[in-house]
C-alpha cells in the first residue's frame, strides 16, 4: 500500500490561518474551506465544481492569469496579490500561494491555494495613500514599510514600519536624504564592507533602479537580511516622478512556501528525499550519462525488517528507519543522491562513477554502515541490507528500466543469502525459476487447504464493543510454515493468482460472517487487479446469496492506489457494490496525494485513518490535528472513522477523544482464527445461530482497554 503524504496534511496544518481551497488539473474547484465560504459568501455546493473566475473582479489584465497558469503548469509555486468579487458583490484582496502538486512520476495532479485576506491592508493603504501618504500617523498604521522618493531619489516620508525593518536612526529617515546614504549604511551593517567599489556598486544599481521606474515599470525584490528575516519591496512609480516602496516582511510566508516544496519531495519520517525528488535525480544524473559520463543506481532493503517490526513494535521500526537513513548519509559522497522509496526500502543515486569496482566498493560500504549494530530505544538491534545494482547507460537509460533492472538485481541478492549486492544480469534464470516455483507453491495452496482467514476485531469506541473483523489471509506452507500476507500477496498480484485467492476469501468471509450476530460486520481487501475483474460484482453477489450474509454486512476495503488507475471503470464497479449494498472503506486514508479529490468521487461509508498519523497521534500535535480533521471531514460527509494501528493505551484515548467511531489494532487484538473469535469474543454466537434466535441487543464480551 502507498505511503504518500496526502495533502489533507498540509490542508489541516493551515485551515484555521488562511483561505484553503484545492483544484484539479483544469482549475475546477475540488475543496474548499470553511474560511473560504465565509469570505467568499458562497457556499461549499455552489464553489465545488466551479471555476475560481467565479470570484472576478475584472481588476486584473488577462496576462495577469496567463502569468500565473504559466508557472504552476512548468511545476512551480506561484504567489501574488489577487482581488476578489464576493457573492453580494463586495470586493476582497487575498494574498495568495498556489502549488502544484505531483504524483509519484512527477506529473501534476492539481493545485492546492492558500490565500490571506488582506482586504482590511489592501484598502488602508490605498486610503493612506490617496488621502496624504506623508501624514505619520496614517502611515505607522500600515501592516508594511512605506518608503516614497522624489525623481532624484531623495527621501520625501517612511513610516516606522520601514526605519525598522532596516533599523535606519533617525537622521536617515528626514525628508531630503539620499538613497545612496541609505543603501550605503544599510550594506555596510549587513556585510561589513564599504569599499569603493562597493558604493561603486551602489551608484549603479540606484542608476538602474531610478531608470526601470522612470520608465513607469512596477517591480519587485526580494531582500534577505542578516537577521533572518526576508522582505519583499515592491516598487511602485508616481505620476509625477519619483516612487513608492512597501516593504513586505515575508519571512513567515516563505517558511510556509518551504516546507510546502520541502514535505512534496521529502519522506516525512526519515526528511531523505521521496520518490518524487528521486525521479527528478535519476533524470537529471540521465542526462549526464548522455554525455559520456557513468551512473549506478541502488536499490537497498532491510533484510528481516519486518521481523523487528513485529517483535518490538511501529515506534521502534521508525527509529530503527532513521538510525539506517543517518548511516546510509554518512557512507556516501555529498554528491551522491540517497532516497526512501518507502517501507524499508531505500535508494542510491551516483553520478560520475569510474569503475565497477568503485560501484562494488561503495556498496559494500553501505552494507557495512547498516549492519552494526543500532542500540535503539535500549534495545540492541542487528539488522542486515541486501542491494541490487544497475549500471547506466549499460543496464538501461530511462528510470523505469534502471529502477526495474536494479530491482531483479535485489531479488537475486536476497535469493543468494540477503546481506550481499548483486549487480544487474542480463541472464536472471535462477531467479525466474524460484518465483516460478513460488507461483506453483501458491497455486497450490489454495486447493490443498493451505490459506485460512484470521479475523482482527474493530471496536465501537461508545459500545466499547466489537461490531466487526477484518479477514487477513494466511498461508501454512507445510515446509515454511505459517506465511503472512505481506510475503506472498505481491507474488499473488504478480501472477494473477489474487483474483481466486480473492474470491475465495470472500466467499470465506460471507459463510463465516453469517455464523456470528448481526451487528458484525466483517471487511475484505479489495487489490487493484481484482477491481478490475469484469465479474467481481457477480462473485461478491453469488457470495452473498450462498451465505445468506446481508449486503451491508459485508464491507470492501480499497486504498488510494485501486483508484489511480483506470479511475472511472473501478469507481463504476464500486457503484455497483454499492447498489448491492456492500459497505465501501477507503483504507490507509491520508497517505496519498489524492485522498480528498476521491472524496469527491465516490460517497464511502466509511475512512480507515492510516496507521503513521495513529502511531504519533499521542506524541505529536500535528499529528493530532490531522486525525482531528479528518474524523471532522469524514463526520461531515456522513462517513465512520477506524483508527488502525492502534498499540498503545495513549493512542487509544488520543483517538476517543478526537471522535473516532471505531479502533482498529493490537491493542484490541491480532488477527486470530474464527474459532478464536467465538470463543474469546462471541461465547454465544454459535449457539445462538444454530436455534435461530436474535442476537440483537446481546452485549459482547468486554475487550481489554
Amino acid at each position: 500500500m502507498g505511503r504518500i503524504c496526502g495533502l489533507e496534511s498540509f490542508v489541516e496544518a493551515f485551515d484555521q490561518l488562511a483561505i484553503i481551497s484545492a483544484t484539479d488539473i483544469k482549475g475546477t474547484i475540488v475543496y474548499a474551506n470553511d474560511e473560504f465560504t465565509r469570505v467568499s459568501g458562497y457556499s461549499q455546493a455552489e464553489l465545488i465544481g466551479q471555476n475560481h473566475r467565479i470570484l472576478k473582479s475584472g481588476h486584473h489584465p488577462a496576462a495577469f492569469f496567463k502569468d500565473m497558469w504559466r508557472t504552476i503548469a512548468r511545476g512551480k509555486i506561484w504567489r501574488g496579490e489577487i482581488k476578489n468579487r464576493a457573492k453580494d458583490g463586495s470586493i476582497y484582496w487575498v494574498d495568495s500561494t498556489i502549488v502544484p502538486f505531483k504524483d509519484g512520476r512527477g506529473k501534476i495532479q492539481g493545485y492546492v491555494s492558500a490565500r490571506i485576506n488582506i482586504t482590511k491592508q489592501k484598502l488602508a493603504e490605498e486610503k493612506l495613500l490617496a488621502q496624504n501618504i506623508q501624514l505619520d500617523t496614517a502611515l505607522n498604521n500600515m501592516a508594511r514599510g512605506l518608503s516614497m522618493f522624489d525623481a532624484q531619489a531623495r527621501l520625501i516620508a517612511c513610516n516606522k514600519l520601514y526605519r525598522e525593518i532596516y533599523d535606519l536612526p533617525e537622521e536617515l529617515t528626514q525628508p531630503g536624504t539620499p538613497l545612496s546614504e541609505i543603501i550605503r549604511y544599510h550594506t555596510k551593517r549587513e556585510t561589513g564592507r564599504d569599499s569603493r567599489e562597493d558604493i561603486e556598486n551602489q551608484r549603479k544599481w540606484i542608476e538602474n533602479h531610478v531608470a526601470r521606474l522612470a520608465r513607469g515599470e512596477t517591480f519587485s525584490h526580494t531582500q534577505h537580511l542578516k537577521n533572518g528575516r526576508t522582505v519583499l519591496v515592491t516598487n511602485q512609480p508616481l505620476p509625477n516622478g519619483g516612487w513608492v516602496d512597501l516593504q513586505e516582511d515575508v519571512t513567515e510566508r516563505e517558511r510556509f512556501e518551504a516546507m510546502i516544496a520541502h514535505m512534496a519531495h521529502h519522506d516525512a519520517l526519515t526528511d531523505l528525499p521521496n520518490r518524487v525528488l528521486l525521479d527528478e535525480r535519476l533524470k537529471l544524473g540521465l542526462a549526464r550519462v548522455r554525455r559520456g559520463e557513468r551512473l549506478a543506481f541502488y536499490l537497498l532493503d532491510l533484510d528481516d525488517f519486518k521481523a523487528i517490526n513485529d517483535t518490538l513494535g511501529h515506534p521502534i521500526g521508525d527509529e530503527l528507519l532513521k538510525a539506517v537513513a543517518e548511516r546510509l548519509r554518512g557512507a556516501l559522497r555529498e554528491t551522491d543522491t540517497i532516497a526512501r522509496m518507502g517501507g524499508d526500502e531505500f535508494a542510491v543515486v551516483q553520478v560520475g562513477i569510474a569503475t565497477e569496482k568503485e560501484v562494488s566498493s561503495s556498496a559494500q560500504r553501505l552494507i557495512d554502515a547498516v549492519s552494526d549494530p543500532h542500540d535503539i530505544g535500549g534495545h540492541n538491534i542487528r539488522v542486515g541490507a541486501s542491494i541490487g545494482v544497475a549500471l547506466a547507460p549499460a543496464d538501461g537509460d530511462t528510470v523505469d528500466q534502471l529502477i526495474r533492472n536494479a530491482d531483479l538485481a535485489l531479488y537475486r541478492a536476497k535469493e543468494l543469502g540477503r546481506g550481499r549486492f548483486c549487480f544487474f544480469e542480463n541472464e536472471l534464470n535462477e531467479r525466474m525459476l524460484a518465483r516460478q516455483t513460488q507461483g506453483a507453491d501458491l497455486r497450490k495452496a489454495l486447493a490443498a487447504g493451505e490459506i485460512d482467514l484470521h479475523y482482527q476485531p474493530i471496536v465501537n469506541l461508545e459500545r466499547y464493543q466489537m461490531t466487526g473483523v477484518e479477514a487477513l489471509m494466511r498461508w501454512h506452507h507445510p515446509e515454511r510454515g505459517l506465511i503472512l500476507p505481506g510475503e506472498f500477496i505481491p507474488l499473488a498480484e504478480e501472477t494473477g493468482l489474487i483474483v481466486p485467492l480473492g474470491e475465495w476469501a470472500i466467499r470465506q468471509a460471507c459463510a463465516q460472517a453469517m455464523a456470528w450476530p448481526d451487528r458484525i460486520k466483517v471487511a475484505v481487501n479489495l487489490s487493484p487487479l481484482q477491481l478490475k475483474q469484469p465479474g467481481l460484482v457477480t462473485v461478491i453477489a453469488n457470495a452473498l446469496g450462498a451465505s445468506g450474509l446481508p449486503a451491508p454486512r459485508l464491507e470492501v476495503e480499497i486504498t488510494e492506489s485501486v483508484l489511480l488507475d483506470d479511475t472511472e471503470a473501478n469507481l463504476a464497479t464500486l457503484r455497483q457494490l454499492r447498489e448491492l449494498g456492500v459497505r465501501i472503506v477507503l483504507d490507509d486514508f491520508g497517505t496519498g496525494y489524492s485522498s480528498l479529490r476521491y472524496l469527491q468521487s465516490f460517497p464511502f461509508d466509511k475512512i480507515k485513518i492510516d496507521q503513521s498519523f495513529i502511531r504519533n497521534v499521542a506524541v505529536n500535535d500535528d499529528t493530532l490535528k490531522i486525525v482531528r480533521a479528518i474524523v471532522m471531514l469524514a463526520r461531515s460527509l456522513g462517513m465512520t472513522t477506524t483508527a488502525e494501528g492502534v498499540e498503545t493505551k495513549e493512542q487509544l484515548d488520543a483517538v476517543r477523544f478526537e471522535g473516532c467511531d471505531e479502533v482498529q489494532g493490537y491493542l484490541i487484538a491480532k488477527p486470530i482464527p474464527a474459532d478464536d473469535i467465538e470463543r474469546l469474543y462471541l461465547p454465544s454466537a454459535k449457539a445462538t445461530h444454530a436455534s435461530g434466535t436474535s442476537q440483537k441487543g446481546q452485549k459482547s464480551r468486554k475487550l481489554a482497554s
